[in-house]
């Protein structure tokens, strides 16, 4: 959900430019969810004895940028902005976003439901 928040925000920032001259358009690189998982530092143990060892994971980099490879026109002041390409990309990470939000819903009641807790 980190990921679709923040290339929400940048395709709106590449709305906001689209009259900016020499604007080129950014895009977040794709999810890779399994070197994300990679990433992602688990919850640590309580160390309960010092002879246990610890954790030596590094904490997961922000997402970043990269300037956007596949350009479907440039205007003649340079910028490279197609405001049906970005709304594309905005409806698509809507969606993403809504499946992710009903999908978490959906399991967190079935959790609910396997401790015998019903309702809202």
């Amino acid at each position: 959900m980190s990921w679709l928040n923040q290339r929400q925000e940048v395709l709106a920032h590449n709305i906001a430019n689209s009259d900016t001259p020499e604007f080129v358009p950014q895009d977040l690189e794709p999810m890779d969810f399994r070197r994300t998982l990679n990433r992602v530092q688990p919850v640590m143990p309580e160390r309960t004895d010092p002879v246990h060892l610890v954790g030596t994971r590094p904490m997961p980099k922000p997402f970043h940028e990269e300037a956007q490879r596949e350009r479907y026109e440039t205007a003649p002041a340079g910028n490279a902005v197609v405001l049906e390409e970005q709304l594309i990309k905005v409806t698509e990470t809507q969606m993403q976003y809504q499946l992710v939000t009903n999908l978490y819903r959906k399991h967190v009641g079935m959790i609910k439901t396997a401790l015998g807790r019903t309702g809202a």
